[in-house]
């Protein structure tokens, strides 16, 4: 007798943690042979006690080097819910980003395709109940005729549905004034039959007329022209385009896609804030109709999961969205634009902790199409890579409407303090911003700080309130009049006087709400628009205050980083950037390239229209060579400095930034955790990287855990990061270190 190969099915399983995470082998039993394929979720026995957990199908085979296999337990899938593309994907983010491919995977896959602990998915498709004719509607008509004396609701459906290919029940019923029991009758003489279609919950957009193509003018033409050949090679590429703010990128952006819709491609474009995502929705809209279908956080589970859906089925061909939507399952991808690219928003800061430019560059590698990259302030290692040849190159010298940048203006608020001005606002903008008043024109302030004082202190003792589960200082907010950790959460009452000395209390640096409050004391009468996350934290409010701004024509904006980009009013003539400096001493080798981009990108908010902007930049360090650039909008002044300084550092773009993040609830076990790390790392790399720490991080204690960072300065490849990954596994199996948390990452963010 002949033995037949056993089938098998390489599974990744979602309780493997990253030290034991590799493809399972797992028997297929015969009856799920015929149906079980890659992309599949499965349930498996897991571990030494059998424990039931789900897994994704990486592959199928005959035979394995393991005698003893457990067998598939169920199939949850009919279909595979990834492409080999995406398995493909999957498995790259592992060894890219140090996560488990299952990580990956729920990355990959809408919310609303997972499973509860029930046994149900999250989110069922919906569906509605339809009713169309089950005979000719000559016919239908004619027993309508003949029944309309004694069943008159009968007839009336008839009738109706004689008028149209199928129509859902409720309508009908309501339309024609008829009782279920009507219908049920015709269903049952065979002359109206029912069944479900699937709807799509879509987010409510404002109906859009398709419009004409932008038209281009001649410095645009000539980046489009270039770019569309790039596009049509047929073979992987990457470029960066460079325009100033208010050059009109977006009308690339649109001939572009266009050009690839046209071919029968699909594209994805990336916005760096969900902020963003309406007006971009609105603009593509209007040329691209129901071709266009949105990803990102804001939207309900069932919208997200039926978006995705539409993409997968291939009902829509251009996704708009923000980071997750660089996994959006597009037929045949044409090409992958990521605006405003330099944006820390990018990066995922949970596993898996991937960079949505990585994962572009791999998608468009595998798809043989075009990574556009652009900005007005390029991240300084894609611009250098731009000039060294690794990026094509496309630059915008001017404003799309020919007006001139911005008129900026620097001061000193060193010489508000002399004068006895102690607010946020300077006497001069409140100048300029009494000009816009009586101009009828808007203006927007910028300061990238919530709340209403940075913190209390007493001024005879100097105690200050910190927060007792983070080793940070607690933000006061005016609005509900209480203390809150921006790290935690954890908020408690202010008291009214010291609770060390009995001293009194003084209101120390500035947020948002405080800039409000200012405002409102000025312009009395006049109102103020708030714009930050505390504003916005109902879903779509964003929407709703942009909306207001630009419909209301309200004088003032006033937010952090949300109103730093992409945004475009016409009225708006006048931005003011407070406290310009604040995050130029950050401790991060990327703070002045952060500060440049965020002043620059702000003060282009200004002037959009037909009328001439202005910009106030305030700050206690006029001096400063960044500020300085900023003000003058001169980019390449700023790259070669940064460039210069980045080279006597060794950072990026001249070496790669790995780092080993621990943490744990005792400090010294956290601390010991990292001196073993840092051992496993100089043994195993030697004299290939240069390594600093374990250094605890900037917020040394979030929510009672210490956390400690070793970075790691190299030319990363495989192999570098295969021995950061041993060192993980190593620590994280050492039983001296159970308790402590260790993850590796890519140029991770200082916070």
């Amino acid at each position: 007798m002949i033995r037949l190969p056993v089938q098998i099915a390489k599974i990744a399983v979602s309780a493997a943690t990253y030290w034991i995470d590799r493809p399972y082998d797992y028997l297929i039993p015969e009856e799920l042979q015929e149906k079980l394929r890659p992309g599949m979720r499965v349930y498996v026995p897991f571990s030494r006690g059998n424990r039931k957990c789900e897994g994704v199908v990486l592959a199928v085979g005959e035979g394995s080097k393991y005698e003893s296999l457990k067998p598939v337990l169920a199939l949850l899938d009919q279909e595979p819910v990834l492409s080999e593309e995406q398995i493909h994907l999957a498995l790259f983010m592992r060894e890219r980003f140090f996560c488990t491919v299952y990580d990956a995977v729920k990355a990959i896959l809408p919310a609303g395709l997972w499973f509860q602990t029930d046994g149900k998915r999250r989110i069922q498709d919906k569906t509605v109940e339809m009713a169309r004719l089950s005979v000719a509607a000559d016919e239908a008509a004619d027993i309508a005729d003949s029944i309309r004396h004694r069943a008159a609701q009968q007839a009336n459906l008839l009738d109706m549905l004689c008028s149209f290919e199928a129509l859902p029940v409720k309508d009908l019923l309501l339309h024609c004034g008829a009782g279920r029991q009507s219908l049920k009758t015709l269903v049952a003489r065979e002359l109206v039959e029912l069944y479900e279609r699937e709807v799509f919950r879509r987010p409510q957009l404002p109906p859009e007329e398709l419009t004409e193509l932008p038209t281009l003018n001649e410095e645009q033409s000539a980046a489009f022209s270039g770019l569309s050949a790039l596009a049509s090679q047929g073979k992987a590429g990457a470029a960066l385009l460079q325009g100033v703010t208010g050059s009109g990128k977006t009308s690339i952006y649109i001939h572009l896609i266009r050009q690839q819709l046209s071919l029968g491609k699909s594209a994805i474009l990336l916005v760096p804030e969900i902020a963003l995502t309406p007006q971009m929705l609105h603009t593509f809209s209007s040329h691209f109709g129901d071709e266009v279908a949105v990803l990102h956080s804001s939207l309900s589970m069932g919208e997200r999961y039926d978006e995705w859906k539409r993409v997968k089925s291939g009902k829509a061909h251009l996704v708009i969205g923000t980071r997750s939507a660089v996994f959006a399952p597009v037929r045949d991808l044409g090409i992958l634009i990521i605006d405003e690219e330099q944006e820390e928003t990018y990066r995922s800061e949970n596993s898996p902790r991937y960079h949505a430019r990585d994962v572009a560059k791999y998608r468009c590698v595998k798809a043989g199409c075009l990574l556009l990259l652009a900005s007005a302030t390029p991240e300084l290692t894609s611009r250098y890579l731009a000039e060294t040849g690794r990026y094509a190159y496309f630059r915008l010298e001017n404003r799309y409407n020919a007006q001139e940048l911005p008129q900026v203006r620097v001061v000193d608020m060193k010489n508000e303090l002399r004068s006895g001005n102690g607010g946020c606002i300077s006497s001069f903008l409140a100048e300029e911003l009494q000009k816009n008043l009586d101009a009828g024109e808007q203006s927007i302030l910028f300061l990238n700080r919530r709340g209403a004082h940075k913190l209390i202190s007493c001024g005879d003792c100097g105690f200050t309130y910190q927060c007792p589960r983070c080793s940070v200082s607690l933000t006061y907010h005016s609005v509900n009049r209480r203390l809150i950790c921006h790290y935690c959460g954890y908020s408690r009452r202010v008291d009214e006087s010291c609770p060390s000395c009995g001293g009194r209390l003084k209101y120390v640096g500035a947020g948002t709400q405080l800039v409000v409050e200012e405002l409102e004391k000025l312009f009395p009468g006049r109102e103020v628009l708030r714009m930050d996350t505390d504003s916005v934290a109902p879903v779509g409010s964003h929407e709703e205050l942009f909306e207001r701004f630009r419909r209301e024509n309200i004088p003032f904006l006033v937010g952090t980083q949300m109103v730093t980009k992409g945004l475009n009013f016409e009225n708006v003539t006048l931005v003011g950037v407070l406290s310009a400096d604040q995050s130029l001493y950050a401790g991060d080798y990327r703070a002045g390239e952060r500060s440049f981009s965020m002043i620059t990108q702000v003060v282009g908010r200004s002037g959009r229209g037909n009328k001439p902007g202005r910009a106030v930049i305030q700050t206690l360090t006029p001096g400063n060579e960044t500020i300085q650039q900023a003000a003058r909008q001169d980019y390449d002044a700023f790259y070669q400095s940064e460039l210069l300084l980045r080279k006597l550092q060794n950072a990026p773009p001249f070496a790669d930034l790995l780092a080993v993040t621990l943490s744990g609830t005792e400090e010294q076990q956290v601390l010991q955790a990292g001196h073993f790390v840092r051992h496993e790392l100089e043994r195993a790399i030697g004299g290939g990287a240069d390594y600093l720490g374990p250094a605890p991080l900037s917020v040394a204690r979030v929510n009672n855990r210490y956390r400690y960072r070793i970075h790691i300065r190299c030319h990363a490849d495989a192999a570098i990061r295969a021995l950061i990954s041993q060192a993980v596994i190593a620590c994280c199996t050492d039983k001296r270190f159970r308790g402590v948390s260790v993850f590796a990452e890519n140029d991770p963010p200082n916070t």
